[in-house]
């Protein structure tokens, strides 16, 4: 991966931030070569400060890290795409992203990951947990009747019975696709062969 720092005076170049699950623009930064190679080894998003003149951890003293899933660089070499995960609130206003507060966009990844980790981390007390130990039959069972909840609802005139609906039998549909060691990003792959 080869980025020109030497494209502006200042050696800096611009790094976007995005959410890994959602893919919400977290926020703006600025990186020089030593600020990209921490952020690289440490795995924590390092910018260079341009007010403090120095390397700057985000979260160093929030405790709202960064936690990088993936860097990619443009097709110019001179801006880098960061997808992290973050520890909490981002913009130091106290909103989600600088850009505002959590979309709904995208939500569906992050719900995918709680699903996982009450099921990965066998939280007792989780329905999803619950629900996951019954078996994949139980599992399918409760997709298939949240999916006539759904279709009943479609026939009547009340939207919010049926966005209601459409929302169980989304967060069961994840569920289901956790029992079966799938993915929502595998079946989008599915869609995305098929949009070829």
């Amino acid at each position: 991966m080869k980025i020109n720092f030497n494209k502006n005076k200042d050696g800096l170049v611009p790094v976007i931030i995005q959410d890994n699950r959602t893919l919400q623009v977290l926020m703006l930064g600025y990186m020089d070569d030593e600020a990209f190679e921490k952020t690289k080894n440490e795995r924590i998003v390092t910018f260079f400060s341009r007010s403090k003149n120095r390397l700057w951890t985000k979260g160093e003293e929030s405790g709202n890290f960064l936690t990088v899933k993936s860097i990619d660089v443009d097709c110019d070499q001179d801006t880098i795409l960061i997808k992290a995960i973050p520890e909490n609130v981002v913009c130091h206003t106290g909103s989600f992203s600088c850009f505002g507060n959590k979309n709904s966009k995208g939500f569906l990844y992050e719900l995918e990951a709680k699903i996982s980790q009450r099921i990965d981390e066998k939280i007792e007390d989780s329905y999803t947990y619950y629900l996951f130990q019954r078996g994949i039959n139980k599992v399918a069972q409760k997709v298939g009747e949240e999916a006539v909840e759904l279709i009943i609802e479609a026939k009547d005139n009340n939207d919010d019975l049926f966005k209601n609906e459409a929302a169980d039998l989304l967060y069961h549909y994840l569920i289901l696709l956790k029992a079966k060691n799938l993915s929502l990003e595998n079946i989008e792959e599915v869609l995305l062969a098929r949009n070829k």
